[in-house]
This record gives C-alpha cells, sequence and structure tokens, in this order.
C-alpha cells in the first residue's frame, strides 16, 4: 500500500512540476507549483518521516507561496505576455516529464545500497529531532520568523506607499 500511494504522490508531484512550466499565467503556475509542493509533503508523510512533511507545509507551502502569490498580484495582467495559453516551454517540459520517469525504471535495481550498515546511524526519531533543534537550532528559528515579519511588513508598505502615491 505504501508503494502505491508513493507512486500516486510522485506521479502528482511531476505533472504539477510540469504545469509550472507549462501554463503561462503566473497565478495558475504559483497553484501548480503549491500542488507539487504539497505532493512532495504526502511523499515525506508516506515515508513516516512527518515533521519533514509539516516542515514542508508549514514553510514552503505557507510562507513561501504566500510571498510569491502577492508578488504575483502586483504584476499587471494587462501585459500581452500572458495571454498566450502556454509558455515555449511546453515541449521541453513534456520531453523532460517522460524522460525523468523512463530513467528511473531503465536504473538497476539494487537496493542492498538503501540498507544502513548495522552499525551504522541510529533510526531518526521526532524526539531526537526535538532536543536537538531546541538545544542548538531555536535562536536562528526565531531569528527566521522575525526577518519573515519584517518582510512582510516591509512589502505591505511598499504596496501601501505606491497606492497612496
Amino acid at each position: 500500500m505504501e508503494t502505491f500511494f508513493i507512486l500516486l504522490f510522485g506521479t502528482a508531484a511531476v505533472l504539477f512540476a510540469v504545469l509550472v512550466i507549462m501554463v503561462r499565467q503566473p497565478m495558475r503556475a504559483a497553484l501548480a507549483l503549491v500542488a507539487h509542493m504539497v505532493s512532495l509533503a504526502c511523499i515525506y508523510a508516506t515515508l513516516n518521516v512527518h515533521v519533514v512533511a509539516i516542515f514542508q507545509i508549514l514553510i514552503y507551502v505557507s510562507a513561501v507561496m504566500v510571498f510569491m502569490v502577492y508578488t504575483i498580484m502586483l504584476l499587471d495582467d494587462r501585459d500581452a505576455s500572458f495571454q498566450q495559453r502556454f509558455s515555449r516551454w511546453v515541449y521541453p517540459a513534456l520531453i523532460v516529464a517522460v524522460l525523468i520517469p523512463v530513467s528511473l525504471w531503465l536504473l538497476p535495481n539494487d537496493s542492498s545500497a538503501l540498507v544502513a550498515p548495522a552499525g551504522g546511524p541510529e533510526r531518526f526519531t521526532f524526539a531526537a529531532f526535538a532536543f536537538d533543534f531546541m538545544k542548538t537550532y531555536w535562536f536562528h528559528f526565531e531569528l527566521a520568523t522575525v526577518l519573515l515579519l519584517i518582510g512582510v511588513l516591509s512589502a505591505w508598505t511598499a504596496v501601501k506607499e505606491g497606492l497612496d502615491g
């Protein structure tokens, strides 16, 4: 069952990544990128790496895409270059979308390299991650939060100044 979900979400991730390149309208490309990132988070969750899946949603989908959508909203939608349905990269994107799964399918199926040696590092646990994060990286995380807040306030001020002036 796990393999089925990985194939399902992997196929969805590839299709949405191709859509990001193919569509011409910036907002549709941004929505396809959001769907791609959610598909990646689903793959992480299927692989039982729930912390990475949560960070994928919280950081990339929530924070980064909000900034991209705000930037897209500032674009002039009357620009003639957005009138075409697809970009000129449609055919190269389709070729890459076909070549990647084919090349992965043709790779040798040697799973012995994926098994960790007996004396290797311990498996990832949430408790170990939380302890290491709170011991070492909490200040960096809080600093990034403050910097993101400053970026939001700066963008809001710039937009407000542009509307008033």
